[in-house]
């Protein structure tokens, strides 16, 4: 048995007659921040749907914590400890910050739990508020906790739905483009962040992105992908370094088996 978190062997997807993803392997290991990247097109998003339970592979293996969960849906994943964050933040904008956080903290007790069904508490109990406001005040959003999340600036937005992913207790968090739309200031308090959830919460990342700043600064390791394959796997200095990596950012076209 692997001594990763994740491990994912002979992914294959196809739409129609369109092959997405042909053969994919990739693992994360406990405690790593690994990278997928790729040109547009190269199957990131389907890749990251497959992993979170989204949709599921034509063929392949997903063995999350020891577990193959390749045929179970979104929600058993989430239960299990997988996390997920969208390209567009999804949180409740007609609700406070607070008030999204609350659900985060109270959904995961309550599955813990193992409550029976009951109506949401109007005035949740200390415990679920303090959770909820460490979390804000790790990310610096505190000060916006009965502000309306729609009128949240989208790099706060995107943090908050970050935080909503982390109050669930994941082992593992897939991040699908956490910095796009970022200004360079949100991206730069968002790698924090990610750095100090990987250090404190002791959770493995899975992040997809484009901002290569962004990905050399989180990276322990990286997997490059290109029409659906894999064209590298590799440490960020050995991607870094690689022909093949730069002449598909170049445009080139890239003959390999």
């Amino acid at each position: 048995m692997s001594g990763n978190i994740l491990d994912a062997h002979g992914l294959y997807k196809s739409y129609g007659n369109i092959a997405v993803l042909k053969a994919v392997d990739i693992s994360v290991g406990r405690g790593e921040i690994h990278a997928v990247i790729g040109p547009n097109g190269a199957g990131k998003t389907t890749l990251f749907k497959l992993l979170s339970g989204e949709i599921f592979p034509d063929r392949g293996q997903i063995c999350f914590e020891g577990e193959y969960v390749q045929r179970l849906d979104g929600f058993q994943r989430v239960r299990r400890g997988m996390g997920r964050t969208f390209q567009v933040a999804r949180v409740f904008v007609e609700s406070r910050v607070m008030e999204n956080m609350v659900l985060a903290v109270e959904t995961r007790r309550r599955t813990q739990e193992k409550r029976k069904p009951a109506p949401w508490q109007v005035r949740p109990d200390a415990d679920t508020l303090r959770e909820a406001t460490d979390l804000l005040e790790q990310a610096g959003l505190a000060a916006h906790a009965h502000v309306s999340a729609g009128v949240l600036a989208y790099g706060d937005r995107k943090r908050l739905e970050l935080l909503m992913c982390l109050a669930l207790h994941p082992t593992l968090l897939l991040l699908d483009e956490p910095m796009a739309g970022m200004s360079p200031a949100d991206r730069n308090a968002t790698v924090k962040l990610i750095h100090t959830i990987v250090r404190e919460h002791r959770t493995s990342v899975l992040l997809t992105e484009h901002d290569m700043d962004v990905v050399f600064a989180l990276a322990t390791r990286m997997t490059v992908l290109h029409h659906g394959e894999i064209l590298i796997g590799a440490t960020p200095d050995e991607v870094r370094a690689s022909p093949l990596v730069r002449q598909v950012y170049l445009g080139h076209g890239v003959e390999h088996a």
